[in-house]
């Protein structure tokens, strides 16, 4: 054989060697890529499981059977990176759910202000999901859990909007809405009324964002409660009910485990009296006075700043020390005498300062209002909350069935001693519009928590003295630069031997 031939022969030798060589590096990755496209696979070595939903909620997830949007409207989103984390794996959980696919939008409502307004998205922070013609909004006080610090600030230690975006979730995704009914027919506030100190339209389109129907009712002409009446809301009421609606009304909270809130405004009567010793609350016909400069507002408000510490409805007012605005308020307390073995439980959740008193004579123009002790209301001892006046109590029931180990919850009753707290003028005040959302959330059991834990929030922090951070300094400049030298003699030597 001739020596060209030799030669030409190994370059044809090496140059399919080489072609066979990037087909070959080609096909390993076109491989690689429809493994990873069609059969994922992902592990969560974290500690404690940060990228990874739990089972419960995978579950869920996987059994929509509607599309379903959140809009994300964070002003600082950098500042949240855990919403961000989980809402990615919300998104990529749906992947093999056609049918109930999950698509996270992160919209500026400042910048994109069309945008938003099509969506109906006015507020930053906020993360609304929706599900065909239903949507639901979740706060970010709702996503985390906070304590004070030893110098009374507030910092999150943990996370838990796993817990409230899958609550959310299962909400939006239901085919029925929760109904909430305001009374009518003894001169309540209304709904549908905008003015604003009778009008209680700002509420009424906060519960419509939370996915809730609101509706009025008049016991007088129904003669019933619907069937689908999640919570009744009685607003500032000034005339009594009947005995026929008072027992519709019992019949609705004790044998229905019904849900009732009241807002008490003093001077008028509901006759309601023996409704609420049924749960153990008293309603005082009284007028609070206080003489402590902070819980008097510029306004002449009265502002209540305690609260109960372990009740669902009082968490956010406490973490974020929020303080309920009030008009004329009376007392509600719960009643000394009432029965303690029947599973009830009564709480006062709010409550004046010290230095307060309920006014018994507040209708007498010819005096200036003053504590009479023995005919006006004082705290009684040992009751709690120790000297302070109740103004908000909650009542439920928690009955053993048929002597089972589990406990049934029965008909749950929130009762304001103030009658203007909800109105247009005065929900937007201080702490009132959680307040009453917090409330209604309880009474229709939207404050239960999921089986799924909340995730420590992990901090980390690295701190450099002077001397360590040269030290660092001088082995990145010189210390991995004479490394790669000195591994490229060694190559180079061990190549010219």
């Amino acid at each position: 054989m001739a020596h060209s031939d030799s030669f030409r022969t190994a370059r044809w030798i090496r140059t399919i060697n080489l072609v066979l060589q990037a087909v070959l590096f080609l096909t390993f990755f076109a491989g690689l890529n429809y493994l990873a496209r069609n059969h994922p696979s992902r592990f969560d070595l974290t500690q404690h499981r940060r990228f990874s939903l739990s089972t419960e909620t995978l579950s869920y997830v996987q059994r929509l059977n509607r599309p379903l949007k959140i809009y994300v409207t964070l002003a600082e989103p950098d500042e949240n990176p855990e919403i961000r984390g989980l809402l990615r794996e919300y998104a990529n959980a749906s992947e093999g759910n056609p049918a109930g696919k999950i698509e996270v939008r992160y919209l500026d409502v400042y910048q994109n202000r069309r945008e938003a307004e099509l969506n109906g998205l006015d507020q930053p922070d906020l993360l609304v999901l929706t599900c065909g013609d239903r949507r639901r909004a979740v706060t970010l006080s709702e996503l985390y859990r906070y304590t004070k610090t030893k110098d009374n600030k507030t910092e999150r230690s943990s996370f838990q909007g796993e817990q409230a975006l899958t609550a959310a979730l299962l909400d939006v995704s239901s085919p029925e809405k929760k109904k909430v009914y305001f009374l009518a027919g003894h001169g309540e506030l209304r709904p549908d009324e905008t003015d604003g100190n009778r009008g209680l339209t700002v509420i009424r389109d906060q519960l419509r964002v939370r996915n809730f129907d609101v509706d009025g009712l008049d016991l007088g002409i129904a003669r019933k409660i619907p069937a689908d009446a999640s919570v009744l809301i009685a607003v500032a009421p000034q005339s009594r009910f009947s005995p026929a609606e008072q027992e519709l009304l019992r019949e609705y909270l004790r044998t229905n485990a019904g849900r009732l809130l009241l807002f008490l405004a003093p001077g008028y009567n509901a006759g309601l009296e023996d409704l609420l010793l049924d749960w153990g609350i008293l309603v005082d016909d009284d007028l609070v006075f206080d003489t402590d400069p902070k819980s008097i507002s510029d306004t002449n408000d009265l502002v209540i700043l305690a609260f109960d510490k372990t009740h669902p409805i009082t968490q956010t007012m406490i973490t974020f020390t929020f303080g309920l605005h009030l008009g004329p308020t009376r007392t509600v307390r719960p009643d000394p005498g009432r029965s303690l073995v029947n599973g009830l439980n009564t709480v006062t959740i709010a409550a004046t300062s010290t230095t307060a008193w309920g006014e018994v004579s507040y209708n007498d123009r010819t005096r200036l209002p003053a504590f009479n002790r023995g005919t006006d209301i004082a705290p009684l001892p040992g009751m709690e909350p120790k000297d302070r006046l109740g103004v908000v109590v909650a009542s439920e029931r928690i009955a053993v069935r048929d002597n089972l180990p589990f406990s049934v919850r029965g008909g749950r009753l929130v009762v304001f001693g103030s009658g203007d707290l909800p109105t247009n003028n005065r929900i937007l005040k201080g702490g009132n519009a959680e307040m009453v959302l917090k409330s209604i959330d309880w009474t229709v059991d939207r404050d239960t928590q999921l089986n799924i834990p909340a995730r420590p929030i992990e901090r980390f922090q690295l701190s450099l003295s002077a001397d360590v951070f040269l030290k660092l300094r001088y082995a990145l400049l010189f210390a991995l630069p004479g490394l790669a030298a000195t591994l490229g003699l060694i190559v180079y030597w061990t190549r010219r031997r």
